[in-house]
């Protein structure tokens, strides 16, 4: 399965995803706002990228912006927001707005393997 790195500020949010990441036997790791996902990232060997967009100092569009310029650019990264107008759609390869059945981001990450980069699902 994949290893998965989460980015939230909310951490009841960032709890759930983590155990039901992990239920499904992904390996997950977790930040609290986006300087602490951008220093995992980059000390980190990650499959898949989760971040929400609105978080204080770094937010969402900073963390795909700092992937993308990496020599890891095509890692893929999931938007999850409450907020899916305040993004950068462009950078991201799916887009899950707040709230989403945790079962289609379970389906979200399975998909990597056969979907079309950049989709937007849920808007």
């Amino acid at each position: 399965m994949s290893t998965i790195l989460v980015i939230d500020d909310e951490k009841g949010i960032l709890q759930l995803i983590c155990q039901a990441l992990t239920r499904f036997g992904h390996q997950v790791e977790t930040a609290v706002d986006g300087r602490e996902g951008i220093e995992k990232f980059d000390d980190g060997n990650f499959d898949i990228v989760i971040t929400d967009i609105r978080m204080p100092g770094v937010d969402g569009n900073g963390v795909v912006k700092h992937i993308r310029n990496s020599n890891r650019q095509s890692i893929p990264v999931i938007a999850i927001s409450g907020t899916p107008w305040q993004l950068e759609a462009q950078n991201f390869d799916m887009v899950l707005p707040k709230p989403f059945p945790l079962k289609k981001l379970v389906d979200s990450i399975r998909s990597f393997g056969t979907m079309a980069p950049r989709a937007v699902v849920g808007m």
